[in-house]
């Protein structure tokens, strides 16, 4: 099997954003690979400097903005200059309701998992737009940490990439977590996920994503079982894989 690529040409160098990352490189089971600057993966994108504006328009070409934030996190932030023609921004948040106070006492793959089931209908849509779009993409959150690793973990899961390079994928957030918490410290938006979040939630350790593939492999087979059974027909899994993946 194939090594997947150092972590360092996955990391884009950017000013402002702290985990904007290429999904590329990784080996699928069946030979392939996916492809590099076609799939990227971020935190929030209103730090962007102009220079790293100029850079992932220009050199990176994103023509895709997928926004997994709610509507008061979007609200409450400035809009990012990114998104504006050519390029097109979806808001998909993965939730968008009031918080009801504190979140379950739960395990943080527990709590991704229970996001994966609420949520079936926001992240079909999500790996939908990814099929559909022809040039290169972006999906996001506040941190770019749990929405955004869960979206990544489903991608790539159906894409075949094997668990041990999705895990790789959810624990690269740790190289810039500490610099990603003070920032959203300095955020009155984000004063619940120091108060009312369980502590794991600051964190991004394997053994979370290990034990949520786990689970979803108990449940539904596969990531790709999960897409078919949220309402994906393996005709739109295969456009996916058409969009993002080379040949062996």
């Amino acid at each position: 099997m194939a090594p997947a690529p150092a972590p360092g040409r996955r990391l884009v160098d950017l000013d402002g954003c702290l985990n904007f990352r290429d999904l590329g490189g990784y080996p699928t089971q069946d030979g392939r690979r996916v492809r590099w600057r076609r799939l990227f993966r971020s935190d929030a994108l209103h730090h962007m400097t102009p220079r790293d504006l100029q850079r992932v328009r220009d050199e990176l070409r994103i023509r895709t903005v997928i926004d997994l934030r709610s509507s008061a996190e979007r609200s409450g932030e400035p809009r990012t200059p990114l998104c504006a023609p050519p390029v097109r921004e979806y808001h998909v948040p993965l939730f968008d309701r009031e918080r009801s106070g504190s979140a379950p006492a739960l395990p943080l793959d527990e709590i991704y998992f229970v996001l994966l089931q609420v949520a079936r209908e926001p992240i079909a849509r999500v790996v939908r737009l990814l099929a559909e779009s022809r040039e290169p993409a972006l999906f996001h959150c506040a941190a770019g940490k749990d929405r955004t690793g869960l979206v990544a973990a489903v991608v790539l899961g159906a894409l075949g990439v094997r668990d041990e390079h999705v895990i790789e994928d959810y624990a690269a957030t740790r190289r810039s977590l500490e610099q990603i918490v003070e920032r959203l410290r300095e955020s009155s938006s984000y004063d619940y996920v120091f108060t009312e979040l369980p502590p794991e939630t600051l964190h991004a350790e394997p053994q979370t994503m290990a034990r949520l593939l786990g689970r979803v492999a108990r449940d539904h087979g596969s990531m790709r079982g999960y897409l078919l059974g949220s309402g994906l027909q393996e005709a739109e899994l295969t456009r996916l894989e058409i969009a993002l993946l080379d040949g062996p």
